[in-house]
């Protein structure tokens, strides 16, 4: 039907498909033709697409890429080896809003550089070689507000470099080269300037008269490390300072005068570590702060200094946090003075004990700081402070706790007992502790919980107990923890968690026990996780769990209807892998957005697996041996949005086409084994904008022409370093880069059919113009001889009245059984007319034509098929022209009858005869036996049929196989 109706339309007329294909080949051409906007940079990946951050980290690069889009709104190229900014570097980036350069080589910026930056707001120059700031280096900068030029090797500031800058608030300059205190003075008049940090510098003195006359709106002032020899404020030029830190500052003669204590009265902070001033003098630095210093920092203090120092500034009345370093001993009388303190920090001390009565006085004490010191038991000293809410002891060598130790801790709501030896906790160790809201018990050497959380801690909020030594969990064994949101029990010796073990914990949301040695042998039920009804996170990476097929088994998960994220990685025994996911795996994780199987070595996953998580957004199959994944894997979450299978040995993405990944936007397929990528493959994500294929080895050639002009002129998906990509020609071992393959070899093909078609457009024109002008009328004549032609052509091949009812095809040596049971019965009998060669053929006539004639001159032939006819040319001519009578006239003219059974690999030598009796029927007069009657009647039956366009007829028995 399709190629009559083709037929009939007027010739003139292009049809749909020739449309098609001539489009096709055009639009190709211009899209070879056109350049675009590229999205996936050479050398850089753009973190945020909606507010355009770049991310150009540790690429080696010499100099700032000259592909980033105009429209970026943070820029980070840190860690190059850039040594020069020039002007037209940054260019048009108008949009910039916050520019990382640090850790580079950079030693020159051209002037006007940023000139173009009016909205960047952060500039970070630090970690490099810069030796000077010049009055244009940052001019245009007027929206700037936090400037970092800190580790560089600056020595002078211009005086008019900082004009312009009216919203700067935060300048970074340490350590580096500055000497004269007169350099600051740009900087130090900024209207909005209210953190400025110079330490380690070369600044021999401070003197306010040289830096302002008038105040200054500073709140945060740090000149550490500076080998000042006086610090002199004779004027009230920071009525706003806050923090002032003076770490390492100053040599042991150093001369301080602040001579009206208002001068520094809002200072609340105060760094003093490391200050090698005469006892003397410290003290008279100490009285300059006493209307308001809420904070001191004081390490590394001599001996001999510590508790006069300590005396003097607890008797600041406003003093609230005191924190002191590598303070060898703590006696009874340090401390006395510090009545008023909140927050006491005593860390890195390498304090081995504390007298029972050192913190008697702190009656207001709520935050006590012991880490890194050499405990081996809780000081007897903590015991009595009945306002501590933040009691911080990690980092001991606790080995014991007793049950007094917190006891009348009863307002404390932190207790840090991470990272020591502790062996054994009991109930009544935490007791007493009624507000506690947060226990760390990381990394010691606990081996049972035994009975110490099933009552009490109502409060409790977060329990760590990673890094021990536990082994199981017992059922009930968290159950008084009534308030627990979250749960660490990673990193320990964990075989097996008993039913109930969690039963109780109602609003736990997350639950951590990967890292142990959960194995097969103590399956996980159900029951397990029963009553975690709130439970969102659930991690239980990195344990033993081994399944040895896929076939369904009870799902673990089946009461988890809350969870959201899930942790299988990193399953299976020692020297084993998983290999296998039951089919009902997640079955009950209705609320499962992100689903994580990493390095399980997986060689497939069931289509049902994801059947029962319908809102996955979020999935990780990376690290496995796929090889291929099913499209229908996919079609049970459509609301997928990042999918990570990097190396997967995935040999194909054509998964792809048919899992519905409509909203897909991230896609991570980086060390995997496929070589192309179609325009099917990407058009089958259309939310895609990331796509990571790093490490893939493409081929070079033109199955991958369509994605590599895709790469170049896409906008609207990142290929993470598209410009790394590398590909293989088939000739050569040597990988090279996929961009450099010129994709236009594979449109000469295209050349040569546009010469081919325009050439024959041309001169069938011409043809057509000169035939018409010279020939029209013999063209008329032509047109009117050819219609005749026609019309007695149609009326030659109209049917005439046949002149037998059948021809008999036989061989010579069949002629028996056709003159002694054929012809008496149908012609004698049935009255039929038959044509037989010896008898009816016309004498002098040419035999294929007696063929031809006799063949259309009856309605049937009747073939008689033998060993003998099928090995006879003639006999073979005869079927052939019945064949081509029936394909012509599609009508049933050709009967077969074998006169004997001939097997069907004695047939395979005739294929012409083979393929006809796959379609059509037969007689078989070797099965009629002595019951002919039937023979007889079917065929007198084939006989009496008409034109019938069916190729079996019911009335004869279809071949037997």
């Amino acid at each position: 039907m399709e190629l009559k109706k083709a037929m009939s339309e007027p010739r003139c007329v292009w049809s749909h498909s020739q449309m098609t294909v001539f489009f096709g080949y055009v639009l190709l051409c211009w899209v070879l033709a056109t350049p675009g906007t590229a999205y996936s940079l050479e050398n850089c990946t753009i973190v945020n697409t909606e507010n355009v951050t770049l991310d150009c980290r540790n690429r080696k690069l010499g100099a700032i890429p000259a592909d980033i889009p105009q429209r970026t709104t943070s820029l980070d190229i840190s860690t190059n080896l850039i040594w020069k900014i020039e002007k037209g570097d940054l260019k048009n980036k108008s949009m910039l809003i916050k520019l990382r350069m640090d850790s580079n080589q950079i030693s020159h910026v051209d002037d006007e550089t940023f000139s173009d930056l009016k909205a960047l707001q952060m500039l970070d120059l630090s970690n490099n070689k810069l030796t000077s700031i010049s009055d244009l280096m940052f001019l245009g900068l007027n929206t700037l507000s936090k400037l970092l030029i800190n580790d560089n090797l600056i020595t002078t500031i211009t005086l008019q470099s900082f004009q312009n800058f009216h919203n700067l608030k935060y300048v970074d300059l340490t350590n580096n080269h500055l000497g004269q205190l007169s350099s600051m003075k740009p900087i130090l008049q900024l209207p909005q300037l209210n953190n400025l940090f110079i330490g380690e510098n070369k600044f021999t003195y401070f003197l306010s008269s040289e830096i302002s006359n008038k105040s200054i709106a500073l709140r945060n002032l740090d000149i550490s490390d500076n080998p000042m020899t006086f610090f002199n404020i004779t004027d009230n030029v920071f009525p706003d300072l806050q923090y002032l830190g003076l770490a390492r500052c100053g040599t042991k003669d150093m001369e301080w005068n602040v001579p009206d204590r208002s001068f520094l009265s809002n200072v609340t902070s105060l760094s003093l570590t490391d200050v090698r001033l005469s006892l003397e003098m410290m003290s008279t630095m100490l009285q300059s702060f006493t209307t308001s210093l809420a904070k001191i920092v004081i390490y590394n203090l001599l001996d001999e200094h510590a508790w006069p120092l300590i005396n003097i500034a607890c008797q600041i009345p406003t003093l609230e946090t005191l924190q002191l370093q590598n303070i060898s001993t703590v006696s009874e009388k340090l401390l006395q003075s510090c009545t008023h303190l909140i927050d006491l920090n005593l860390e890195y001390s390498n304090l081995t004990e504390l007298h029972e009565f050192s913190f008697r006085p702190m009656k207001q004490i709520r935050r006590l700081i012991l880490r890194s010191n050499q405990f081996s038991a809780v000081p007897n000293a903590t015991r009595n402070l009945t306002t501590l809410q933040i009691l911080d002891l990690r980092n001991n060598s606790i080995q014991s706790l007793c049950c007094l130790d917190f006891a009348k801790l009863t307002r404390l709501k932190e207790l840090y007992l991470n990272n020591n030896q502790i062996t054994d906790i009991k109930h009544c160790f935490f007791q007493d502790l009624r507000a506690l809201e947060y226990l760390d018990l990381d990394s010691n050497t606990i081996q049972d919980v035994g009975d110490t959380f099933k009552e009490g801690f109502q409060k409790l909020k977060l329990l760590n107990l990673n890094k021990n030594q536990l082994t199981s969990i017992q059922p009930d064994s968290f159950k008084g923890l009534k308030s627990l949101k979250v749960l660490y029990l990673s990193y320990n010796q964990i075989l097996y968690m008993q039913p109930g073990a969690f039963q109780g914990l109602t609003r736990l949301t997350d639950l951590h026990v990967g890292n142990n040695w959960l194995v097969s042998e103590y399956p996980l039920t159900y029951s397990v996780f029963k009553g975690l009804k709130s439970l969102q996170t659930l991690d239980i990476s990195q344990n033993n769990i081994y399944y040895s097929t896929d076939k369904e088994v009870p799902s673990i998960f089946s009461t988890l209807t809350s969870l959201k994220y899930l942790y299988f990685d990193t399953q299976g025994p020692e020297g084993e892998h998983i290999h296998h996911i039951p089919t009902h795996f997640l079955k009950g994780l209705r609320s499962l957005v992100m689903f994580s199987a990493e390095r399980l070595f997986l060689n497939s996953l069931s289509k049902d697996t994801f059947l029962y998580t319908p809102h996955l957004e979020v999935l990780n199959i990376s690290n496995n041996d796929f090889r291929s994944l099913s499209p229908e894997l996919f079609q049970a979450i459509p609301m997928l949005k990042e999918l990570h299978v990097q190396h997967a040995r995935l040999l194909s993405l054509d998964f792809l086409i048919l899992a519905n990944l409509t909203q897909l936007t991230y896609l991570n397929v980086k060390l995997n084994e496929f070589t192309e990528i179609n325009e099917t493959v990407i058009h089958s994500v259309p939310a895609l904008n990331y796509l990571d294929m790093q490490d893939n080895l493409l081929s070079c050639d033109c199955m991958n022409a369509w994605f590599i002009q895709w790469l170049k002129n896409d906008t609207s998906t990142q290929v993470v370093y598209a410009h790394d990509l590398v590909c293989r020609f088939k000739e050569y071992k040597k990988p090279t880069k996929l961009m450099d393959f010129d994709i236009h070899t594979c449109s000469e093909d295209f050349g040569f059919f546009y010469f081919i078609s325009t050439t024959s457009v041309v001169l069938l024109t011409l043809l057509g113009s000169l035939t018409y002008y010279f020939l029209r009328w013999q063209v008329v004549y032509a047109y009117y001889l050819f219609l005749a032609y026609l019309h007695d052509t149609k009326h030659r091949k109209r049917p005439a009245p046949n002149q037998y009812d059948a021809f008999v095809s036989y061989n010579s040596q069949d002629e028996p059984w056709v003159l002694e049971e054929l012809l008496p019965e149908l012609e004698e009998n049935q009255g039929w007319r038959l044509c037989l060669h010896h008898r009816d053929f016309q004498p002098g006539k040419p035999i294929v034509e007696n063929i031809t004639d006799a063949i259309y001159g009856s309605r049937k032939t009747i073939c008689v098929i033998t060993r003998r006819y099928l090995e006879s040319e003639w006999c073979s001519r005869e079927i052939q022209v019945a064949s081509f009578r029936l394909f012509d006239e599609q009508k049933d003219v050709l009967i077969l009858v074998f006169l004997e059974e001939i097997p069907d690999q004695q047939l395979s030598l005739y294929h012409r005869m083979r393929k006809m009796l796959k379609k059509r029927t037969y007689l078989s007069w070797p099965r009629a036996g002595e019951h002919t009657e039937t023979f007889w009647l079917k065929l007198r039956m084939a006989l009496e049929t008409r034109d019938n366009d069916d190729e079996e007829n019911l009335l004869i028995g279809p071949r037997q196989r």
